[in-house]
């Protein structure tokens, strides 16, 4: 985990310090770095998985880990497809964040539980899917944040720093909506598959984890319908999809207290 989380600083470092001399860095040493450090974290993810005998969210550290893994592997399929060589520096910079703040504070890697979706392969999807979806809240955040940027140096006309590198005002638009819906997509997918289960054992539900995922989500959806209606754009559109994300990481707190999922009785098993 530390191995990753230096990487993706370096990588930040490294663009930074070509951003700030107006000197255009290598897409492909950024994205060499990034993908080093996205390997040692997958790595260590992976190593906690098998520790844990379920999929590595069993308490804030985990889930801070993997929303940043997330945000990492979307950056490296969308990124260079778009040629959007500063969405890794911006999303070196987040994970290197959030990497290092889930790391120095101890109290967030607490306890777990073993097994914590019970044996419902389902429910564990579930969840993974609903954390991943926040990982795309957390590209489109920073989308946003280079939309804001390019928006401001097309108003006070600076052509110097990272300005004369950011994409297009209608390109990043075009991003903002593709990462929305799928966020929103990928959300609702996974509250739907998390439902059928649900239904059939009503008392393995820890409501207040629900209730904030269910808020997160309706409030994204509101914000995509409202951008589709072209009732929510531009700079209202980016401010809100970026303290939308901030909510969405404050709510990692009672989503990361809900406890275990119940497990079935032996004779539910059997029978």
């Amino acid at each position: 985990m530390w191995i990753g989380v230096l990487l993706y600083t370096g990588g930040f470092v490294f663009g930074l310090a070509h951003v700030s001399r107006a000197r255009k860095h290598s897409r492909a040493a950024l994205f060499g770095i990034v993908l080093t450090g996205f390997v040692a974290q997958t790595i260590g993810l992976y190593l906690r998985g098998i520790v844990s005998g379920s999929c590595p969210l069993g308490n804030r550290f985990e889930i801070v880990q993997f929303t940043v893994w997330s945000l990492i592997l979307l950056y490296m399929a969308v990124g260079p497809v778009f040629r959007m060589s500063l969405l890794g520096f911006f999303s070196a910079g987040l994970a290197a964040f959030l990497g290092i703040l889930s790391l120095v504070v101890p109290q967030w890697d607490g306890p777990r539980n073993p097994h914590i979706f019970g044996i419902n392969i389902w429910i564990e999807l579930h969840a993974a899917l609903a954390i991943f979806s926040y990982g795309v809240f957390g590209i489109l955040a920073l989308t946003c944040a280079m939309y804001l940027l390019q928006n401001y140096s097309l108003k006070r006309k600076k052509t110097k720093g990272l300005f004369p590198f950011l994409p297009s005002i209608i390109q990043l638009d075009q991003m903002i909506l593709r990462l929305l819906m799928t966020g929103v997509g990928l959300l609702t997918f996974s509250l739907i598959m998390g439902s059928f289960y649900w239904l059939q054992n009503l008392g393995s539900v820890n409501w207040p984890k629900l209730a904030v995922t269910i808020a997160i989500w309706f409030a994204y959806l509101l914000v995509a319908f409202l951008r589709l209606r072209k009732n929510v754009v531009a700079h209202t559109l980016a401010w809100t999809c970026i303290l939308l994300f901030v909510v969405a990481l404050a709510s990692i707190w009672p989503v990361a207290s809900g406890g275990k999922i119940a497990m079935p009785s032996n004779e539910a098993i059997s029978g």
